[in-house]
């Protein structure tokens, strides 16, 4: 498999997935291992992750299903790692990568069509006067400059089945605005799980499951997930994600 000079190939054991990673444009972090946990995919959901980085969350999930695993990516750069990623763990036959803008999904992947959303989005906000990473890669990645949350919600819904679930990761301090958003697009919040750095502070992730025109009620707020214990280590639940 071609590499870039400042590119490497991390493997999340666990999953026995290998991914082609680069810190000058991207590198998949925890976030991405916790969403492909939550995400909930049986042997036949067509799945679909948008914002998918270099790849990271939709190969993880593509190994629990055997239908068709599609990726959405702005960034050529993130594209072409994906697509070699996918290569390299012999994914080709069931896993694509389509390198478009997310508003424009629905011209691509057809509407009604999938089991599974996964995404991982921008978190922050572009407000007058805020100071953005001075990588363009990066910053696009982070920020939410070419997409916000109302169009990852309106686009999720228009390609789900109805009753299909998507999953998501974000800020807590954003948890009104995206259970809004995703109520305004017949998604239905279902699931809710904080994510912790150490026990006794305060969440700093929360993964959310929604399900296309699902009753609005019925919301389960899960036991939190505490990533570090007090040694600094991992905690067994997110070692085992990680090391299997």
């Amino acid at each position: 498999m071609e590499l870039h000079a400042d590119e490497r190939i991390d493997q999340l054991q666990s999953a026995g997935v290998r991914i082609i990673q680069s810190p000058s444009v991207f590198a998949f972090s925890l976030d991405a291992v916790l969403l492909a946990d939550f995400a909930v995919a049986g042997a036949k959901s067509r799945v679909i992750d948008l914002a998918a980085g270099n790849g990271a969350v939709g190969l993880f999930v593509a190994g629990r299903t055997g239908a068709d695993v599609t990726m959405v990516e702005l960034q050529p750069r993130l594209a072409d790692m994906a697509r070699r990623s996918v290569e390299l763990n012999e994914m080709a036959d069931h896993v694509r990568v389509l390198n478009i803008d997310l508003a424009d999904t629905w011209q691509h992947a057809a509407k009604d069509s999938f089991d599974v959303v996964t995404c991982n989005p921008p978190y922050f906000k572009v407000r007058e006067g805020d100071v953005q990473n001075p990588n363009e890669a990066l910053a696009l990645a982070r920020h939410e400059l070419t997409t916000n949350f109302d169009t990852v919600a309106r686009i999720s819904a228009g390609l789900l089945k109805t009753g299909g679930k998507a999953f998501f990761v974000h800020r807590p301090d954003r948890l009104p605005e995206l259970l809004s958003t995703l109520v305004a697009h017949d998604l239905a919040p279902k699931r809710i799980r904080f994510v912790h750095p150490k026990a006794g502070r305060e969440a700093n992730m929360v993964l959310i499951e929604a399900r296309r025109s699902g009753k609005p009620d019925g919301v389960r707020i899960l036991s939190p997930l505490v990533v570090y214990d007090t040694n600094g280590a991992y905690t067994a639940e997110v070692a085992a994600l990680i090391h299997g």
